[in-house]
């Protein structure tokens, strides 16, 4: 009953409700174009492609982009140039003398930071498109007969359609944010990643039911139990925070002239700061040794993603890029600063230098057993694997799709939250108002 009231609620709030319908509007683009194949590609000779693109980093990909990367559609690129491209810009802030000025420059700063992502967005998929489109030529096992057209009017053609392809992803993920609910272009990659759920639990199902030995419904049960709770451990790990105590010496009640002495908040330090981008980085290095693998048989483990080897390293990579990326993303100084600016302190902390010494050892000691976490969820489904559970159903039992969905729905479940507080307050307020204009 709370939930069908919440639903009523959502839709008697018509700035919301027009957020939301906006919302499902453009994802239904975004999926409708990730079904057009490229002109000149016959889409009855893809199934060699969507094979070569079932498992393994390939199969990761094609997951966040909602199968396109495997239907050679015009968004087969996705959303993920744009990403790659706010890794190298937010990396680069760390050493680049002028993005670190436009970082500081608010919202002008951040406006600029934006137009130099989307550009770099631009240089990335004119890499990124002539190299896919020579993939599904040479080693994704697609035939001539897979080609209607050929010659420099193919390659041509597909490189400006992939990459207005992407450039209308970014900015269906743009449009989501700003007049829709939640950040648009995580919806758009957790969007493809369920795309892919009905068919990866078919196939489990089927498998299960009909192979001889295989465990049959009770094992789709226990598979479904065990996956609830892997939910529930990745909720706790995307939430879960270490509050430091801060006490204000002095601050002003909104609305009042009156001052309060003593106040006491605390500040939030979550326990994954880096989120998912440790899972990235880690993939995205793990490409170089699945390369060299190629080449020297003495380390050819390292190709299988289920294997022992690759998943340590895997795992190592994650620990460590947490660290890393929450030490360049949290700036403890500049928490301290302001915490200092504001007039706040941690009770028996001098503010400055020693509060700032006291969150980075705080946020090390909470991202330590947060990294193990991470990696442990990261390479799970290379454990599940091992059990008999299909590939493409394993990726959904952790790892970067499982914490991309779930972070997702908190934060759009957040933002809707918010609005129907927001009106909640507002009535509560208006009688108020009303009775401070009878009173004049």
């Amino acid at each position: 009953m709370n939930f069908i009231n919440t639903l009523k609620d959502i839709f008697k709030i018509e700035e919301l409700k027009n957020k939301i319908f906006l919302t499902i509007g453009l994802i239904a683009v975004y999926r409708f174009m990730a079904a057009v194949p490229l002109p000149g590609i016959d889409p009855l000779q893809l199934a060699a492609l969507k094979e070569s693109t079932s498992g393994g980093l390939l199969g990761l990909l094609n997951a966040f982009t909602g199968g396109a990367f495997a239907r050679a559609s015009v968004m087969a690129l996705g959303i993920m140039p744009y990403i790659s491209a706010s890794i190298v810009v937010q990396l680069m802030g760390i050493a680049v003398p002028y993005l670190q000025k436009l970082q500081k420059d608010g919202e002008s700063g951040r406006k600029k930071i934006t137009q130099i992502t989307r550009w770099l967005t631009i240089g990335i998929t004119l890499v990124q498109a002539p190299t896919y489109i020579t993939a599904i030529k040479t080693q994704f096992g697609l035939g001539p007969e897979a080609f209607l057209v050929s010659g420099p009017t193919f390659w041509i053609s597909s490189i400006i359609i992939l990459t207005a392809g992407t450039i209308f992803a970014m900015w269906l993920g743009e449009r989501i944010t700003d007049k829709g609910v939640g950040n648009g272009i995580s919806l758009l990659i957790t969007v493809g990643i369920i795309a892919n759920f009905p068919a990866a639990f078919l196939q489990e199902f089927v498998a299960k039911t009909t192979n001889a030995g295989a465990g049959g419904i009770m094992m789709i049960l226990i598979e479904i139990i065990v996956w609830f709770v892997v939910i529930l451990l990745t909720v706790l790990l995307v939430t879960a925070v270490r509050k430091i105590a801060v006490q204000y010496a002095r601050r002003t009640v909104a609305g009042n002239i009156q001052n309060v002495a003593g106040s006491r908040d605390y500040i939030p330090l979550k326990l994954n700061a880096a989120g998912v981008m440790p899972i990235i980085f880690a993939q995205a290095i793990m490409f170089l040794p699945v390369a060299l693998a190629q080449k020297f048989p003495a380390i050819a483990s390292l190709q299988d993603i289920n294997g022992l080897w690759y998943n340590v390293i895997f795992a190592l990579l994650i620990i460590i890029f947490s660290f890393f990326y929450t030490a360049i993303t949290i700036p403890t100084n500049k928490m301290a600063e302001d915490l200092k600016r504001s007039g706040g302190f941690i009770p028996g902390i001098r503010p400055g230098k020693d509060t700032a010494e006291k969150l980075d050892s705080v946020l090390s000691r909470i991202t330590f057993p947060g990294s193990l976490f991470l990696a442990a969820l990261s390479i799970l489904p290379a454990i599940v694997v091992q059990f008999g559970v299909q590939q493409s159903w394993a990726m959904f039992y952790g790892g970067t799709s499982l914490i991309i969905m779930v972070g997702v729905a908190i934060d759009t479940m957040q933002q809707i939250n918010s609005y129907l507080l927001n009106r909640h307050y507002d009535g509560l307020m208006k009688p108020g108002s009303s009775n401070r204009k009878s009173n004049k």
